[in-house]
Parts: C-alpha cells; structure tokens; sequence
C-alpha cells in the first residue's frame, strides 16, 4: 500500500520509519519546510496514492485534506485544531466517497482509555459527592492545551452522564510524549486512572494500523471504528 505523508515533523518521520512493518511503501512527502516537499496536494507524483496520513497542521488539514480526497485517496487526520471546520471537510469527504479515520489520539491503549473513563463516570455519575477532573501532561513543543485527547475524554465523560463539572488541566515541559488522568475525588477519597505513553511509536503504529483499515472504504471514522470499540 502506498502512503503520502502530509507532515514531516517527528510524528510523520516515525510513521516513514515504522511503515515497513506494515507493508506499507511511503510515496513521498507533503511538508514546503522539510527537503522531502515533493509538491502539493495537486503535484503529479501523488498518482497511484491510497492513503494520505497527515500529522501536519490545522490550517494544512483544511488546503490539503478535501484535494486529496478529491484524488480518491483516503486520510488518516490525527491533527488537531480544526474542529470549527469539521461540517465541511465531511461534507468534502462524503462528495469525493473516500474513507477518512480521524483522531485526536491514534494509541490503541487510549481508545481503550476513553472506554474505561466513559464507564467510569457512568458509574460515579449519581455519586453527588463526587467531582471530576482531567489533567494531561505533554512535551513543552506541543501547540494546543489542552490537548485533542483530553478534551475527547472530557466529552466522552459528559455524553457518559456525568452530570457535574469536569476540570481540565494541562501541563508542557521537556519531553513528556503524553500522559493523562481522569480522577473522582469525593469527601475522603479519590479514584484516578492514568494513561501513560512510553513513546511516540504507539501513535505511529495505530496511524499506520488506521491507513491499512480505511483503504477501499467510504465515510467519517474513528479509531473506534478501527479497533470495533463500542
């Protein structure tokens, strides 16, 4: 399978590194401040093209996403940012009938996460004493706070039931590739669960995972949708 890499900061050299194992040939690259620019969405030598992974920026999302669509090359979006834009870029998507996975969080042990945390505050939902909240950890060069994933989890416990106030927090230093904790705390105890990653390579592998699952499909999709999470 032939991928296009839209991006080419650390996340998109880590997908070019590990898509071998995935049987998957990188075809070029997407990115006018990297020396692999190979064009834009338009150039020629994205022909033949079936998947585009973009780990790029909002403002590329919304030029590159709906051309390449056009193209009939399916995306995999795990950038963050242009949320207020959705409605039309799955309009784009619906028109071009390709297949696009997004996500704020590509790790399979945070989708499985946000399961957990969703049944956790359906549990702690009628539990009046009990607040809420969400504190994420990231890398000092991460742009958005908070992040994609912590504001995913935060509706996820809202749409669970949880009636009451979640509090969001974050946190950027050093090198943190990512951590986040969702915490009940009542009258003389607190509950919390906590999602670390190790490394960047578990959102490399569930981008790469993503791309070879959409390919010859149609229609808006999460990771959900990817690992059959219900």
């Amino acid at each position: 399978m032939r991928i296009l890499l839209v991006g080419y900061g650390k996340m998109g050299q880590l997908v070019g590194d590990l898509a071998g194992q995935y049987d998957c040939e990188i075809a070029g690259v997407i990115d006018p401040i990297s020396p692999r620019h190979g064009g834009g969405a338009e150039a020629d030598g994205w022909a033949g093209v079936d998947v585009a992974i973009d780990f790029s920026t909002a403002d590329s999302v919304l030029a590159n996403a709906p051309a390449l669509a056009r193209r009939g090359i399916s995306l995999v979006v795990g950038t963050t940012g242009w949320g207020q834009h959705e409605a039309a870029l799955r309009q784009a998507i619906a028109d071009a009938g390709v297949g696009i996975v997004v996500a704020p969080n590509f790790s399979t042990g945070v989708v499985l996460f946000e399961a957990i945390a969703a049944h956790a505050a359906k549990l702690f939902a009628p539990q009046a004493d009990f607040g809420a909240f969400l504190h994420e950890s990231h890398h000092a060069a991460k742009k958005d706070a908070p992040s994609g994933t912590a504001l995913l989890l935060k509706r996820t416990m809202e749409q669970a039931g949880f009636p009451r106030p979640i509090d969001v927090s974050a946190t950027r230093a050093g090198f943190i590739p990512g951590t986040h904790v969702v915490g009940f705390d009542g009258p003389a105890e607190t509950i919390t669960l906590t999602h670390t990653a190790r490394d960047r390579t578990a959102f490399a592998r569930g981008a790469l995972t993503a791309a070879r699952w959409v390919h010859g499909k149609r229609g808006w999709f999460t990771m959900k949708d990817v690992l059959g999470v219900g």
